[in-house]
């Protein structure tokens, strides 16, 4: 199981999820102002439960704004599996 998520992971995932990658600077910039909608970001969250092994509300996933705020959710929540370091 992957220990953390990078931008560029996450680049990736919505890139695959909704057709629309990062831009460099895009990570304090909010999800909606980067063309991303709710359906893209379930789908993004979905994958990332899928391949991370992690189980994320629907809340948590709206409260997670911008592309920073959604790894630090996804990083603190990777952190809190035991068994990883």
């Amino acid at each position: 199981m992957a220990t953390s998520l990078t931008i560029d992971d996450l680049g990736r995932i919505l890139r695959e999820a909704a057709g629309i990658g990062l831009a460099p600077d895009a990570a304090d910039r909010p999800f909606e102002e980067l063309g991303y909608d709710s359906l893209a970001l379930l789908e993004a969250g979905g994958r990332i439960e899928r391949d991370l092994g992690l189980r994320l509300t629907e809340d948590e996933l709206a409260d997670a704004s911008t592309p920073a705020a959604l790894l630090d959710l996804v990083n603190r929540s990777l952190a809190a599996v035991p068994g990883t370091p």
